[in-house]
């Protein structure tokens, strides 16, 4: 009787449970070819290269990160004899103000993410007809959690970005109006440096957003996800490398008057 009765223990069919929808998982998680897996590894690569590549461009040819980041140092430089500093105020809540709006963006979109993740059902029928295959529902939870890891960085990018550009708002106040002062260019230099620091992070939440919506063709399949991805990475190249408002700021296309005016 007590055998029979170990056979049957609670912690005993618990355990058997969760054995049996470990391998449940397992065996759904292996319909995920491995086309899904380069897919995947496209993106990440893509993602990280070209985000390293656009923070440390050739001297030749510098993105509009970098150039705006010598703006941004002057300006500060500039900030130091200019009374009053209304300006530099309304241009740094606006700033703030920017990354604020993108923060709760991503907030909101990782809140719709989640709940599609709790409730695969609606759009799994669409992805499917989309896609021409059936999957588990495990299978496009694991894709739209893609969508989710990409928006989680870029809400803690924004937020962050917000949190320095806040910062550099104390040193500017800090810096002396006086440019014979000693600590003037120390200061001015400590809040240029902040300013940077603040874009750059802004720059890689808005890089984490564009891949986030490329990320969504996985749904569609791996290959929609490379196209995807190739589209995403060339948007995010040509408006860093070779866009009009770059080629103003580098004086490579002088701004004409319009005759008109």
């Amino acid at each position: 009787m007590v055998s029979i009765y170990n056979q049957f223990d609670p912690v005993s069919i618990a355990i058997f449970a969760a054995r049996v929808r470990r391998m449940d998982f397992m065996t759904e998680f292996g319909s995920l070819g491995r086309l899904d897996g380069v897919a995947v590894a496209v993106l990440v690569a893509v993602w990280l290269g070209l985000s390293w590549w656009i923070e440390h461009p050739t001297a030749k040819r510098p993105s509009v990160s970098v150039v705006m980041s010598e703006y941004r140092r002057q300006w500060m430089q500039v900030m130091i004899s200019r009374d009053p500093r209304i300006f530099d105020a309304q241009v740094m809540a606006s700033l703030r103000q920017g990354t604020s709006f993108f923060a709760s963006t991503c907030l909101l979109a990782t809140g719709g993410v989640l709940a599609l993740i709790g409730n695969v059902d609606p759009l799994r029928g669409v992805a499917e007809d989309i896609a021409m295959t059936a999957s588990p529902a495990v299978i496009w939870q694991i894709k739209l959690g893609l969508v989710l890891v990409l928006l989680s960085n870029a809400f803690l990018k924004f937020v962050w970005a917000n949190r320095v550009f806040g910062y550099c708002s104390v040193m500017m106040a800090a810096v002396p109006n006086d440019p014979d002062d000693p600590m003037a260019q120390p200061m001015a230099a400590k809040a240029g440096e902040l300013n940077v620091r603040a874009a750059m992070n802004f720059n890689r939440g808005l890089r984490s957003m564009y891949f986030a919506l490329g990320a969504v063709a996985w749904l569609a399949g791996p290959v929609p996800l490379m196209a995807a991805v190739a589209v995403t990475a060339w948007v995010v190249w040509s408006r860093e490398f070779w866009s009009v408002p770059r080629a103003i700021i580098m004086d490579e296309k002088p701004v004409q008057p319009d005759p008109k005016l």
